[in-house]
């Protein structure tokens, strides 16, 4: 079995990530729906000026035109653009909808930011299993940089990224986030799955998803929240679900301390094997 690390940052790289949800892929097709009318319009705007200044330089039109009006001229660089912001504003109103809608889930997790570490809170998840505590709360620290491997060999573990504990959810199944604050704002975001979400004291604030496949997924905190704001890192691993009942199972969570009692622990948190 294999994790994923497939929402790395490239060297030089210009586009996002790989989209691992629908949100995302939304996302990304309406800005290269919109990126096509900016070229267009650089295109346009560009050859405007390449003819008032060097076709109508005075040394070649020494006599200028006489007219300062035009209905028809007026009229037609009126509707161009009000038709460009129709075409764009459909797609981004029909995605901004998709996005609030409302699906049923059947994981819902809570998040909660705090200075400068998350906190994770789920119920429900090992339902059909009655002899083991289906509550479960646990933080999520970065992983200082002198408790990472020296192993050159090593894949999984990234400075700044890499925290003692992910947070594990299933793949192709709707899932609920509640996120909220607990001191200052923060924000939960990971950019593969299309998710910034503000976390913010006294309020609870929701976004639903679906992974489409296994992987590890990597965010940070995208709000300022105070001096340690940049070591907030975040990661998420998708897996099956039979594989996260089998890691819960095997979880016991004392003083929001995690102690993994199943063998799964290790592939999930070290076995990981980069897309080349």
């Amino acid at each position: 079995m294999f994790i994923y690390i497939n929402c790395l940052s490239e060297n030089y790289q210009i586009g996002f990530q790989l989209p691992a949800t629908e949100f995302m892929e939304g996302i990304i097709n309406l800005h290269h729906h919109i990126f096509a009318f900016l070229v267009l319009i650089l295109l346009f705007v560009g050859w405007l000026l390449f003819r008032t200044i060097f076709l109508f330089h005075h040394s070649k039109n020494s006599k200028p035109f006489l007219f300062n009006h035009s209905v028809s001229l007026e009229t037609v660089w009126t509707l161009i653009p009000c038709f460009i912001l129709a075409f764009i504003a459909i797609p981004s109103f029909a995605l901004i909808y998709r996005l609030d809608e409302l699906v049923e889930p059947s994981i819902t997790y809570k998040v909660i930011g705090k200075q400068w570490y998350w906190t994770y809170e789920m119920t429900n998840i090992l339902e059909d299993n009655p002899r083991v505590n289906n509550s479960f709360s646990f933080d999520s620290y970065m992983r200082p940089v002198e408790d990472l491997s020296e192993d050159p060999n090593s894949v999984g573990q990234f400075r700044l990224l890499s925290v003692d504990h992910d947070l594990v959810v299933p793949v192709r199944t709707p899932i609920r986030l509640v996120v909220t604050g607990n001191d200052v704002i923060h924000s939960w975001a990971v950019p593969a799955l299309g998710v910034k979400m503000d976390a913010i004291p006294g309020r609870l604030n929701q976004v639903n998803l679906t992974i489409k496949y296994e992987g590890v997924f990597f965010g940070q905190c995208s709000e300022l929240c105070g001096v340690n704001h940049g070591f907030m890192p975040i990661v998420v691993t998708a897996l099956k679900m039979e594989d996260v009942k089998l890691l819960y199972a095997g979880m016991k969570v004392f003083n929001n301390v995690v102690i993994i009692e199943d063998p799964i622990e290790r592939l999930i948190f070290h076995f990981y094997a980069k897309v080349l």
